[in-house]
């Protein structure tokens, strides 16, 4: 479980570093820009959605197109709400020039979309839970047993007792 943790974290590390390099060649190093509103927002959202496509059960994984999709819309959901926390209630950072200098956590890209895709890439790595070896059933799995088995064993003598009233009366077949 931990090794999901740590593997999810880093895997959303790496998704939020080249978000937040890209981002950083796009607008600066600061979302105090025109329209750097809307753009921290929307960096939020497709970080949180990359991340889910990629951490956990990734998009190109056998049977995991339905899940990663899901992950994905969430993870754009929840990295929106992670952006307006840490733009509300965020704390101010020092920090050196070339990071965007001492700002608020929610103007920094390179702090805080990172931050962002990792803590989403550790939850969604949690949430993946390995499939099951081929051929391993489920420990409590009996075998399904038909209803005329029991009469089928050898040495077995059928029980007249037990037959169904709609096979003695033809009027109650008809049901």
């Amino acid at each position: 479980m931990l090794r999901r943790l740590i593997l999810g974290m880093l895997v959303g590390l790496v998704v939020g570093a080249g978000l937040a390099a890209g981002l950083a060649r796009l607008i600066g190093t600061s979302f105090v820009v025109p329209g750097g509103f809307a753009i921290a927002f929307a960096s939020a959202a497709v970080a949180g959605a990359l991340t889910g496509m990629v951490a956990g059960k990734p998009i190109w994984a056998a049977g995991a197109k339905v899940e990663a999709g899901v992950k994905a819309f969430f993870g754009a959901l929840l990295g929106v709400g992670a952006m307006f926390a840490l733009r509300r209630w965020g704390v101010t950072i020092p920090g050196p020039a070339w990071l965007g200098g001492t700002a608020p956590i929610g103007e920094l890209p390179e702090v805080s979309i990172p931050l962002i895709a990792a803590t989403l890439g550790a939850l969604f790595g949690l949430d993946n839970v390995p499939d099951a070896p081929p051929g391993a059933g489920s420990p409590g799995a009996r075998k399904r047993v038909g209803p005329g088995a029991a009469s089928k064993q050898a040495g077995a003598a059928p029980d007249h007792a037990d037959s169904d009233v709609s096979e003695l009366d033809p009027r109650r077949a008809r049901r």
